[in-house]
């Protein structure tokens, strides 16, 4: 882009137009009387006075007009944009991402100490360039943490706490969060809370690294309502290793949870009762209204719907339209009857591509060739193991039944 600059000297109007063309000097003489004085390196001056012309509107026509008929390419790589580039490049961050996470970064390239003072800690605590990279994407902002105020005091507590190799980077990666807390009000409490359930700082030191430290405070409450419930300890604390942010639901939304379930009469000290509480917790009241609409539609009663839900809550995590895929395949492809799966609410969770279609295609061939004597019971089949399946059923013949194994082709999963 064209510039310009102006000012007064001894009563003249000194004009310097960079990169001007000989039509705009002509156009600038004849408007403005303007002589032309000298042309360093390209640039052209003038001299002159603008007769009744106020500055800023002489300088406005002279911009306008060199706009007009010359450019000069934008500086596209300024030195601090440059170097933050380098700063990142030099983490193993891939140039995709390095463009787009210097776009959020602003960085003083004055004060570069900082942010290379940072990645050094990092290093010197087993983080290697991969996981610094997944580090500054997710946050950014790492790279301005205080190491002294910020990173050292946490990081020595969790080193302290058996967070130590491998197990440190992974913490801060997976879950950055822990770096924006305060350690004293937020991240030791929440972690001695789960020591105290869990029983170890190793146990502790795993669920931790899948909490989020935000809503800590919600974690307390919904404990000591689990336990005033009656739900046994050994039961929360298997809650917490398998899926600890269930714990960390609001608590007016465990409140809830809970008294859905004693309504249903499931009993809190079952291992049920944990399997149903953590379904209940991921479904608002209008998703669960409408699984149980789809199994209505489907020929199940409420009493067996609420009975398959109390066998197998799982099997409601499953969408409306697959569980329409898998009762449709069942009952008018394998011809099973209704009343049978109503019975075996865990078939739902059954992949028709990937389980139920391959092994019925491998039976309808051994039959049709009489392999296979005698009806086998599918429910069987269905729920066999994978490896046990494919060796019974599938290599055992694969020598005589030419297309046996196209036949059990499995899709991947997605």
């Amino acid at each position: 882009m064209s510039t310009f600059k102006a000012e007064r000297a001894y009563g003249n109007l000194i004009l310097s137009v960079p990169n001007p063309t000989a039509a705009s000097i002509k156009r600038s003489q004849k408007l403005y009387s303007f002589d032309l004085l000298c042309c360093p390196q390209n640039t052209f001056c003038f001299q002159g006075m603008a007769s009744n012309v106020p500055l800023r509107n002489l300088l406005s026509v002279v911009q306008n007009r060199s706009l007009k008929t010359s450019t000069v390419p934008p500086n596209t790589s300024s030195p601090s944009s440059f170097t933050v580039q380098n700063l990142l490049s030099s983490s193993g961050l891939h140039l995709e991402s390095v463009h787009s996470v210097s776009q959020k970064l602003q960085i003083d390239e004055s004060d570069l100490q900082n942010p290379h003072y940072v990645i050094g800690f990092l290093k010197a605590h087993d983080f290697k360039d991969a996981h610094i990279a997944k580090l500054i994407h997710k946050w950014p902002a790492v790279l301005h943490c205080k190491v002294e105020h910020n990173l050292k005091p946490k990081f020595e507590f969790f080193i302290e706490n058996g967070f130590v190799g491998e197990i440190l980077p992974e913490l801060i990666v997976s879950n950055p969060d822990v770096l924006r807390r305060a350690l004293d009000s937020r991240i030791i409490p929440c972690f001695e809370l789960l020591k105290s359930v869990l029983g170890c700082s190793e146990k502790a030191a795993s669920a931790f690294k899948r909490c989020s430290v935000s809503m800590m405070s919600a974690m307390e409450p919904n404990i000591d309502l689990l336990i005033k419930e009656g739900v046994p300890v050994d039961r929360i604390a298997k809650l917490i290793m398998l899926q600890p942010r269930t714990i960390q639901q609001k608590h007016q939304r465990m409140v809830y949870a809970v008294k859905a379930l004693k309504d249903l009469e499931i009993d809190s000290k079952t291992t049920v009762f944990i399997h149903a509480l953590r379904v209940m917790l991921q479904m608002s009241e209008s998703t669960w209204n409408k699984k149980v609409k789809v199994l209505k539609s489907l020929g199940w009663t409420e009493e067996e719907i609420l009975q398959a839900f109390k066998r197998c809550p799982f099997c409601f995590t499953c969408s409306e339209e697959k569980i329409r895929s898998v009762v449709d395949f069942l009952v008018n492809t394998l011809k099973m009857e209704l009343r049978t799966v109503i019975g075996r609410p865990e078939f739902l969770m059954l992949s028709v591509d990937r389980r139920i279609r391959p092994r019925y295609n491998v039976l309808k061939i051994l039959e049709s060739k009489k392999l296979v004597i005698g009806k086998k019971n599918m429910k069987q089949l269905l729920t066999m193991r994978e490896n046990n399946f494919f060796q019974d059923y599938v290599i055992k013949y694969a020598d005589k039944v030419p297309g046996l194994l196209e036949a059990y082709e499995v899709l991947p999963k997605p």
